[in-house]
């Protein structure tokens, strides 16, 4: 019997107006160390982003989460921190930093089946938050 693994996450946040400290949630990181996994779900609701700042670049916030699912997959042409191990590649995408996008505080939880799990939190997180 599979028993649970550790996972680690954090919510990517778009911060159009970074003095104003509003955001949208936009994307959901995981580290699943036991499976050696570091997975990725993004999407932009345009609109509701536009809601907090009408001249936001909406697709330099898409390219901006492209290149994290790029460097979460460790993609030829990520640069340097793609080619980290997972556990610093999730440590360096979830340091806290003031910018565009902005990862929450990192959650730790248990589960049997990381990309449901990832589908899930990105389903509550990201699709209704």
């Amino acid at each position: 019997m599979h028993t649970a693994d550790l996972y680690d996450y954090a919510i990517l946040r778009a911060v159009p107006r970074v003095e104003r400290e509003e955001f949208i949630n936009v994307g959901v990181l995981l580290s699943c160390p036991s499976q050696r996994l570091l997975l990725a779900r993004v999407g932009v609701d345009a609109a509701r982003l536009r809601a907090l700042d009408p001249d936001v670049d909406v697709e330099l916030v898409e390219r901006q989460l492209q290149a994290i699912v790029a460097i979460c997959e460790g993609r030829p042409g990520s640069g340097p921190i793609g080619e980290l191990p997972i556990r610093a590649r999730f440590h360096w995408l979830t340091a806290k930093r003031s910018a565009l996008i902005q990862p929450s505080p990192v959650h730790t939880g248990q589960c049997g089946d990381p990309l449901h799990t990832i589908d899930r939190l990105f389903d509550r997180m990201v699709r209704t938050g």
